[in-house]
Parts: C-alpha cells; sequence; structure tokens
C-alpha cells in the first residue's frame, strides 16, 4: 500500500520556485531543493519526476500565482491606459522592497536556458505571449476612450512594453535606482 504523503504540493512547489528564483536552474541542486522543500529525494522524485519537471512545474506555479496575480489588472475587462500605468508603477514598487533582487524567474529562465532548452524557451514564449496580449488589450480599451494616439500600430505598442518590462527586470537586479526613470519613459509613450 503507497504511504500517504505529507506534506502540501503547492506549498513544497512554492518552496521550490523560491529557490529556482533566487538561485536559477543550473545553480540549484536537487540537495538544495530537499531542503528548501522540506521533503525527502523519495518525494520529490515521487511527486515531480526529476528536477528538470520540477523546475517546468514551478514556472507553471509561478505563472498560475505571482504573475497572474502582477498581471491581473491589464486583463481585466475594462483595463485601459491607468492600467499600464499602474502596472508599471506595481512592478516598481514590488522591484525596489525585493532585497534579494530577484528579478523575474520567467526572465532569468529565459536568459540562463532558453537558447538551448526548448521546452523552457516554450514556456518563456507563452509567458510572454499573453504579457502582450494583456498590454494589446489595454491598449486597444485606451484607444477606443481616447486615452492614447497611438502614432504606431497597437501591437507593435505592445510588444514595445513586453520588451521594456523584461529589461526592467534584469536592471532590477543591478540598479534598481534607474527603474522610474525608464518607466516615466515608457508611459511617456502613451501620450
Amino acid at each position: 500500500m503507497a504511504r500517504k504523503k505529507e506534506f502540501d504540493r503547492d506549498q513544497v512547489l512554492e518552496k521550490a520556485m523560491e529557490t529556482f528564483w533566487c538561485q536559477g536552474y543550473e545553480a540549484t541542486s536537487v540537495q538544495d531543493l530537499v531542503e528548501q522543500m522540506g521533503i525527502n529525494r523519495g518525494s520529490l522524485y515521487d511527486t515531480f519526476g526529476d528536477k528538470r519537471a520540477l523546475f517546468l512545474a514551478a514556472i507553471a506555479h509561478y505563472n498560475e500565482t505571482a504573475f497572474a496575480a502582477a498581471i491581473a489588472q491589464l486583463e481585466a475587462p475594462d483595463a485601459a491606459k491607468q492600467a499600464i500605468v499602474d502596472y508599471f508603477q506595481n512592478f516598481i514598487e514590488c522591484a525596489t522592497n525585493d532585497k534579494q533582487q530577484r528579478g523575474c524567474l520567467i526572465t532569468n529562465s529565459a536568459v540562463e536556458l532558453a537558447p538551448h532548452d526548448q521546452n523552457t524557451a516554450s514556456c518563456i514564449a507563452a509567458h510572454l505571449q499573453r504579457i502582450e496580449n494583456a498590454f494589446y488589450h489595454a491598449l486597444v480599451n485606451a484607444n477606443e476612450k481616447g486615452e492614447i494616439t497611438p502614432k504606431q500600430d497597437l501591437r507593435a505598442i505592445a510588444r514595445f512594453l513586453t520588451c521594456i518590462l523584461q529589461g526592467l527586470h534584469v536592471m532590477c537586479k543591478v540598479k534598481p535606482s534607474v527603474l522610474q526613470d525608464i518607466t516615466d519613459v515608457v508611459i511617456s509613450v502613451l501620450d
């Protein structure tokens, strides 16, 4: 008879996500994961498979939790220009309050793994597409409300905002003091 798991899958997955987020995939050993998750190796393998499968589960968990909460304002039916402004301002607040300067798990993983790991690249591409679509949704609403008069295609602006956001995630790791200046310029594109 199989033994009942004595841990909450989502709680240990959260701990794995935090470990990968702080250390990166390559620098995180299975021993690091076992220690941080508070489970034994057998439970890790039985529940999640190998380290790679756990990493992909951690990415999915990040998308369903931290990212979903952050992007909800852009995906709201009535999201418009203010939602974009608020998104960037909330980003700055979170980034400057993050004393570990972790950046974004997705951006970190894109830089570390996407060039040579097709599964990770596909996960990251889907994540970036969701951000782009959320910005596009808010831009379309803002345009319809007369809040913006774009000089470029709205899809191109959404891609620009997505690109800048990824750059901000990198900057917050090394020079968080410049985030507001960059964001001010980004928001001026909407005027």
